[in-house]
């Protein structure tokens, strides 16, 4: 079953195309990647995907009940406290009265291996890592059936971005819930999605996808290695992905 179908998006900024004729599906329990050139759009469609920004034109479907975002930034608030700050989760669903309340904030932290004390901690007191923890885990804590990532882990290292993206397989890919991943870096792609999807190098459609073998959890290290280098080398649908154009918006 399909639970988000975009058909026939396109959106325009001061007067500029930047997508156009998009069509792009996501199943139930389905992890899909969105990989492209930068500055082809793919950020735009997130948001559009998830309704924070209206689409000039085009339709959207979602047949799942809500969905969490998780942006390249964490966006906390910074006078809040990390488990205040997971909480705003459940508050925007009005389930701060709810009795459980705090077990609830203390189970999605774990979730996201947050230790009890940090959440008394405020964001500048956390590191990079542990900051977009908690914004992981206050995606998680209203129990969406469906995530948004917006290039989560870009300003991560490399040790940190593979912790991050275990955290997304266990949580997310791995537990039967429906994602879109925004991503430049396809060894991240073929790492956690089922399937990648690859946007027009100027934003005009879908070039194309392609799914990954086996599930998101049983890919070791070499196998994601040789398949994002087969890619890169041998399809010819990943020739640009790793294109660059700092005038676009992404």
């Amino acid at each position: 079953m399909t639970v988000l179908q975009l058909e026939q998006i396109g959106h325009a900024f001061l007067g500029r195309t930047v997508l156009d004729g998009i069509d792009l599906a996501v199943k139930a329990g389905e992890m899909v990647a969105l990989v492209g050139p930068s500055g082809s759009g793919k950020s735009t469609l997130a948001h559009i995907a998830a309704g924070l920004l209206d689409p000039r034109r085009g339709r959207i479907y979602r047949s799942y009940r809500h969905h969490g975002v998780i942006f390249q930034e964490p966006r906390l608030m910074p006078w809040a406290t990390a488990a205040d700050n997971i909480a705003f989760g459940l508050v925007a669903h009005s389930r701060k009265g709810c009795p459980i309340f705090r077990t609830r904030v203390e189970d999605a932290a774990a979730r996201v291996a947050l230790e009890p004390a940090d959440l008394a901690k405020f964001p500048a007191q956390l590191s990079g890592g542990m900051r977009q923890r908690v914004a992981i885990a206050r995606a998680l804590i209203a129990e969406p059936d469906f995530v948004f990532f917006d290039e989560p882990f870009t300003a991560l290292d490399v040790a940190l971005k593979r912790r991050m993206q275990d955290i997304v397989i266990d949580t997310v890919a791995g537990s039967g819930l429906s994602g879109l991943f925004i991503t430049h870096d396809l060894s991240e792609a073929v790492r956690i999605a089922h399937h990648i999807v690859v946007l027009d190098s100027h934003g005009r459609g879908v070039a194309g996808g392609r799914s990954v073998p086996s599930s998101p959890g049983e890919r070791d290290d070499r196998m994601v290695f040789e398949t994002a280098h087969a890619f890169l080398t041998e399809d010819r649908l990943f020739a640009h992905v790793n294109d660059y154009n700092e005038r676009s918006i992404t």
